[in-house]
């Protein structure tokens, strides 16, 4: 595989951090995660951090060094993440649950496979056209799908961010998933969260994405999706990446041709870092919060 691939995540003006993204790849495939936290007081964090790790985890004990079904591994790890969540907030005895919206992509043997929940999007861009996108979980989306609402009136809807699907809610989350979609040199894959596609739109992210350098023109777009988002400005983040063939000499491009078998690699924030204001929560917060996950996570770990 050869790919390039930038992955950032920004509070913009949120007091804290409630996203989380990564990206691990092995010599055959490659998955890519963005979740978005919702919840009081560092509980959306975890919701999101549980799901963020939980699939980077199973994608490093089951691609060897591919996937044998990269659906299932999607339908299994979303759904374990969801349990998982729901489990570590029933233990706290938590009235309300935190829950986070997901979006996943695997690639392998050229083929892009993804499933989301809620609102958090993935785009496909191709000759700089969105040819794909993932379809939101929210109450307005429908709207819009029954011509109750147009896209502007959409934008600007007050329940706009209201999703009816997520992980760690109390009814077991509504996924849906893509067709196996063989991917072309040039193409752009785009995970992010509405922080960063509800003050562009599909069209503006597509044109700016197009026009160079994924490893430069990536930040410039979270730096307008934030100066967009103004005194409100949401959390915001993506994942990013284009496809390239295996032979293309491309500045920045990830070749791993050469990578052994067992070998794996994978960029992830760690969860004190992301947090947000200094002071906002204690380090033994932080500190409990990072051995509650990894528990959660190992409890639902094969």
């Amino acid at each position: 595989m050869r790919f390039t691939i930038h992955q950032e995540s920004r509070p913009g003006k949120r007091p804290s951090n409630q996203d989380r993204v990564a990206y691990c790849y092995s010599r055959d495939a490659l998955l890519m995660v963005v979740a978005d936290g919702m919840g009081g007081h560092l509980h959306g964090e975890i919701a999101a951090q549980i799901a963020v790790q939980y699939l980077t985890e199973s994608f490093r004990s089951e691609a060897a060094p591919a996937l044998a079904d990269p659906f299932a591994f999607l339908e299994n790890g979303l759904t374990r993440a969801h349990h998982a969540i729901y489990d570590w907030a029933a233990q706290r005895q938590l009235a309300d649950h935190p829950r986070t919206t997901c979006v996943a992509c695997v690639v392998q043997n050229s083929v892009a496979y993804w499933a989301h929940v809620g609102d958090s999007r993935l785009y496909l861009i191709r000759d700089g056209r969105v040819t794909a996108q993932t379809r939101d979980h929210t109450r307005v989306r429908l709207m819009v799908e029954r011509g109750e609402l147009d896209e502007l009136m959409a934008a600007n809807h007050p329940s706009r961010n209201k999703v009816y699907s997520c992980l760690g809610g109390s009814h077991a989350p509504q996924m849906d998933f893509s067709r196996k979609t063989p991917l072309h040199a040039g193409d752009v894959v785009v995970l992010c969260s509405d922080g960063l596609w509800g003050p562009l739109g599909s069209e503006l992210l597509s044109r700016r994405l197009r026009r160079g350098n994924l490893l430069e023109e990536t930040p410039r777009l979270l730096d307008e999706a934030e100066e967009l988002g103004g005194a409100t400005c949401d959390n915001l983040s993506v994942v990013a990446m284009a496809w390239h063939d295996d032979y293309d000499d491309v500045a920045g491009a990830i070749s791993t041709l050469a990578m052994p078998l067992d070998a794996f690699t994978t960029e992830m924030e760690a969860f004190a870092e992301l947090h947000g204001q200094p002071g906002d929560v204690s380090d033994e917060e932080i500190e409990r919060a990072i051995r509650d996950i990894t528990a959660a996570i190992r409890k639902y770990s094969k």
